[in-house]
């Protein structure tokens, strides 16, 4: 029901940074739990970051914790992610997806509803 569309993403150099954005439509915007992933060609899709309803708990893999900061504005229902100090390891198409749930999980099965990611590409 929730529809999600990710932009900001782009070529950057290391040590640059980056803020991704999902904008979302369809009523209850503030009842989903919300997460980003990424995926690396050949990769499978993993956890970066994720948010309660209210934006009060916030959840981030160890690889991105201190460089990453996940956000949500339940008036615009937007979902955000900044992204600090990239390095080529984050290299990845970037999803955002959501779950009627008042936590997020870590899983990539526990989210039916997806983004059409967004590419971040970070060279050395």
């Amino acid at each position: 029901q929730v529809q999600l569309v990710e932009s900001g993403g782009g070529l950057v150099q290391a040590g640059d940074s980056l803020r991704l954005s999902c904008a979302a439509s369809g009523p209850t915007f503030s009842t989903y739990a919300l997460g980003w992933f990424r995926q690396a060609p050949g990769k499978e899709r993993e956890f970066v970051a994720g948010i309660n309803w209210n934006g009060g708990y916030m959840h981030y893999a160890s690889s991105v914790k201190g460089r990453f900061t996940i956000s949500r504005d339940n008036v615009k229902n937007t979902l955000y992610l900044q992204m600090n100090s990239l390095q080529p390891p984050d290299t990845a198409v970037y999803y955002c997806a959501a779950v009627r749930a008042s936590l997020p999980v870590t899983s990539a099965d526990g989210y039916p509803y997806w983004g059409q990611g967004t590419q971040v590409t970070v060279s050395s």
